[in-house]
């Protein structure tokens, strides 16, 4: 029997179990499931330390550290160094932006797609190329880059977003998650624990959460990664590597510094971090920054994709492996991918080499600019952060009201934003905000009456 009286004592979580039930770790672990999906633990709760709970429970602390971690591996809870563990703010959030069907009724703020005007040029390169004597190529199997001028189109790419590299290092994958699966698989054990920003891309926390990867959130200064927060997480929360987004950030649109790409570089050749770095947004500056992997080389998997760019059907993406990884992330690409298409392989190579691509590049930015142009008018009351060439925004809402709030209104009136809590990591608040997608609505009369529908609701919130 529990030693002490815990009838008055104000203990956050008082389960009840049927401990005929075995293993108990498992069903404690069920019942703190269930827990928090009706609501009767709310994100942020911090749970009766360990000690308290299995002398509450009239158990061995190693039960209920089973238990706490089985729900830590399923994203439930987030246990912080000398903090203690919480529910996690992003236990309940919805991690599949894009749905199945769009009602008809919504104007598309969310997902993140580039305008459509690169479609047309890539319908008349494929049909070209439909006419060649040897189009059957592209519809067997085939071994993407076997192709030397395949991997110059892929070095031409990610020269154009910062990185210099070289063909040995060029490995194909089916888009850029599909790249980051391959990383995180072949890289990390069940268990392992990687660096996020505070909020981070949800297609990286569903591949994790699918691993069983654990993702820790690094803290933010002035809406970048803070060196000093990667470095005390390096130190003490036993992490193995590194997830960013250093240009246009998602979801905040973000810039990191020049100087704070060089810092978290040195952090991690100092402790021997891995470190992914996804650029797929890289392409949409004008003046792109060096990328991180710039600073380290042998530390950085550095991912260039199109979809984000040109076209989201264009699944394809260019990835940089330092030596030490490349055999392991090679065979994980090969599991996963088994082959990358090799009619958009070779569909995206001739747009690369060619001076299309630079054009297509610069149409997509002047059209970002025009709308993001339209932002700035009519949220001009209000804290609407991200870059001119950007294809979404991180929108501040006032008063008290919530991002989830916030986007279950507007749905009401017609349009589609994501709210900060789809987004968020772990243990870490999400922030007041909503991420706008500018260049989703197909044309600019859509975007306008989207916007203005958002302002209305803003007004009536201020």
């Amino acid at each position: 029997m529990p030693i002490n009286s815990f009838e008055n004592y104000p203990m956050s979580w008082k389960p009840t179990i049927d401990k005929t039930k075995k293993p108990i770790y498992q069903a404690l672990a069920s019942q703190l499931e269930q827990d928090i999906l009706n609501g009767v633990m709310l994100p942020g709760t911090k749970l009766p330390p360990q000690r308290e709970l299995a002398d509450y429970l009239d158990l061995n602390v190693s039960t209920i550290s089973k238990a706490f971690k089985l729900c830590e591996l399923k994203g439930l809870l987030s246990a912080t160094v000398g903090s203690g563990t919480f529910v996690s703010y992003d236990a309940l959030s919805n991690a599949y932006l894009l749905e199945d069907t769009k009602p008809k009724y919504l104007i598309e703020m969310g997902a993140t797609l580039p305008d459509n005007a690169s479609y047309e040029p890539l319908l008349l390169q494929l049909k070209s190329m439909l006419q060649e004597p040897d189009y059957e190529n592209w519809f067997g199997y085939g071994r993407a880059g076997e192709s030397l001028w395949q991997k110059d189109a892929a070095l031409k790419l990610i020269r154009r977003g910062g990185f210099e590299t070289t063909v040995d290092h060029i490995l194909f994958a089916n888009g850029a998650q599909n790249a980051i699966a391959a990383t995180l698989a072949s890289l990390c054990n069940p268990g392992d624990r990687i660096g996020v920003d505070q909020h981070t891309y949800p297609g990286l926390k569903t591949v994790a959460a699918l691993l069983n990867v654990q993702i820790v959130p690094i803290k933010s200064e002035n809406y970048e990664m803070s060196p000093t927060s990667f470095e005390d997480a390096c130190k003490n929360e036993n992490i193995k590597g590194l997830y960013l987004i250093p240009d246009y950030h998602n979801p905040t649109g973000s810039l990191m510094s020049v100087e704070n790409r060089k810092r978290i570089a040195v952090i991690a050749k100092k402790y021997n971090q891995f470190i992914i770095e996804d650029g797929s947004y890289h392409l949409l500056s004008k003046n792109p920054l060096p990328a991180v992997a710039s600073f380290a080389p042998d530390q950085v998997i550095y991912i260039a994709s199109l979809s984000k760019s040109l076209a989201p059907g264009l699944r394809l993406a260019y990835v940089a492996v330092p030596s030490q990884f490349k055999e392991s992330i090679a065979k994980a690409l090969y599991n996963l991918n088994i082959t990358v298409s090799p009619l958009l392989a070779e569909l995206a190579a001739r747009l690369i080499v060619s001076n299309q691509f630079e054009v297509l590049i610069e149409g997509h930015q002047e059209k970002a600019i025009r709308r993001n142009k339209m932002v700035n008018q009519i949220f001009h009351k209000y804290i609407c952060l991200g870059e001119e060439t950007g294809i979404f925004r991180w929108l501040l809402l006032p008063g008290k009201i919530t991002g989830v709030e916030f986007e279950t209104l507007a749905a009401r009136e017609g349009v589609q934003v994501y709210a900060a809590e789809r987004f968020v990591v772990g243990n870490s608040s999400p922030e007041r905000a909503v991420r706008i997608s500018v260049c989703a609505p197909k044309i600019l009369e859509e975007l306008e009456q989207g916007l203005l529908i958002l302002k209305s609701l803003l007004d009536e919130l201020s």
